[in-house]
C-alpha cells in the first residue's frame, strides 16, 4: 500500500513542478526585452569600425621595458662566449670614432645616440652579431656590399666571427652616421 500512495504523490509533484518554474507574463516580457537589447548591442558593435571599438592609442601603449635606458654593461655580460669578442670590438670602435655618443639599452640592446638622435646599435643574437646603422639609403658607402637591408631607416652588418669585422669600413660608416646626426 505504501507504494501505491507514493506513486500518485510523485506524479502530482512532476505535474506541479513545470507550472512552478513558469515565469509570470511580466517577467517573460522583461526577459525578452533584455535579450533584444543585448542582440542590438552586439549588432551595433559589429557594425562599428575596428578603430572605434578599440581603446585610444594612449590607453593601448605598452609599458616601457624594465631595462629601457639602463647601462649597457649588463648586455655584454649576458652574451654567449663566442659572440662577446665581436660585440666588445664593435663597442670599442663606436667609442673610438664617436666618443661623445651616449649609450643605453633600448629594445633590449645597446643603442648609441648623438644629440638625442639614433647613431647605431649592437644586436646580439644566438649565432651572430649585428651592427645596426641608422640613416636613409645612400648614407653609407659600401662598395663591397657588406651592409644588409633595404629599409628607409638604416642598414646592418651581420657578423659571425671576429675575423669578418671590417675595421676601416666600420669606422667610415660610424663617421658617416655621426655626420648625418650632426647635420
Amino acid at each position: 500500500m505504501k507504494t501505491a500512495a507514493k506513486k500518485p504523490a510523485a506524479k502530482a509533484k512532476k505535474q506541479a513542478a513545470p507550472a512552478a518554474k513558469k515565469k509570470p507574463v511580466a517577467a517573460q516580457a522583461k526577459t525578452k526585452a533584455l535579450t533584444k537589447t543585448k542582440a542590438k548591442t552586439r549588432t551595433a558593435a559589429k557594425k562599428q569600425p575596428a578603430a572605434a571599438a578599440r581603446k585610444p592609442a594612449a590607453a593601448r601603449k605598452p609599458a616601457p621595458r624594465a631595462d629601457y635606458g639602463a647601462p649597457i654593461d649588463g648586455f655584454f655580460a649576458r652574451q654567449p662566449q663566442h659572440l662577446r669578442p665581436i660585440l666588445e670590438a664593435l663597442r670599442a670602435l663606436v667609442e673610438e670614432v664617436v666618443p661623445e655618443a651616449a649609450a643605453s639599452l633600448k629594445w633590449g640592446m645597446p643603442m648609441y645616440t648623438l644629440n638625442d638622435a639614433m647613431l647605431c646599435g649592437l644586436g646580439g643574437h644566438k649565432s651572430h652579431v649585428n651592427l645596426i646603422l641608422a640613416g636613409p639609403p645612400g648614407t653609407f658607402d659600401d662598395p663591397e656590399e657588406r651592409l644588409i637591408g633595404e629599409g628607409k631607416t638604416g642598414k646592418h652588418l651581420k657578423l659571425t666571427t671576429l675575423d669578418e669585422l671590417p675595421h676601416e669600413s666600420v669606422r667610415g660608416w660610424l663617421r658617416a652616421a655621426a655626420a648625418r646626426v650632426r647635420g
